[in-house]
């Protein structure tokens, strides 16, 4: 399996770039600047020898890779998809990461979109020959980063499609302590943005940097 993420530079995209790989998947971590990606697989690496990391253009990384994630800031994910849309092979499935919020005085909101989501959104950016899914959008950066804390905790997944779905959950499934939650069709990832906004206030409010979700009871 090998992954591509776009906007793998930001601190979303290394900590999954670090997890997956750590997991066995190869990674390919992009970047707007072949530069710049070169410069953070080689931080990546450091210390973690043997992890399949390499850097990519993110046109050049959606190209290779079946599955994609967007982990780009959601202000530059339209721009970001519509540069590479002709890129994606068909029968690949993206992956959104993205979450629309902003902050007010310090306080968290999200950015409502005419759709219902980011999700939503940029589904409609996306060739009929890709699928979408979303995962991984509740998960605090800070702990993705830190591979000896386990991320013991849960992540909800939904797609347009079984299929999307199903590649999806079987992703998340790779990360060790992660346990990955069928959430439905994509309009769940409207809930699943919400939560994360709810999350980022809880660590603010707590002053912490690690509030995650797990489902009791499942």
């Amino acid at each position: 399996m090998q992954v591509a993420i776009v906007g793998g530079t930001g601190a979303q995209g290394r900590g999954l770039a670090a997890r997956l790989a750590a997991a066995g998947v190869a990674v390919l971590v992009g970047s707007r600047e072949a530069a710049h990606a070169r410069e953070v697989v080689r931080a990546l690496k450091e210390g973690h020898e043997g992890l399949s990391i390499e850097p990519a253009t993110n046109e050049d990384a959606i190209a290779r890779s079946d599955l994609v994630l967007l982990t780009v800031p959601f202000a530059h994910a339209a721009a970001a998809l519509q540069a590479s849309r002709e890129r994606f092979r068909s029968g690949s499935v993206l992956i959104d990461v993205t979450v629309p919020v902003a902050f007010e005085k310090g306080v968290p909101r999200l950015v409502e979109v005419p759709e219902g989501s980011a999700c939503e959104h940029l589904r409609r950016l996306l060739p009929e020959h890709v699928g979408m899914a979303a995962a991984f959008k509740t998960l605090p950066a800070a702990t993705l980063a830190t591979l000896d804390e386990p991320l013991d905790c849960d992540e909800f997944v939904c797609g347009d499609s079984p299929a999307a779905r199903s590649r999806a959950l079987e992703l998340a499934a790779k990360i060790p302590g992660l346990r990955p939650v069928d959430s439905g069709e994509l309009e769940a990832a409207r809930t699943i943005e919400r939560m994360t906004v709810l999350a980022i206030g809880i660590n603010k409010r707590y002053r912490i940097r690690s509030a995650r979700f797990r489902v009791v009871g499942l």
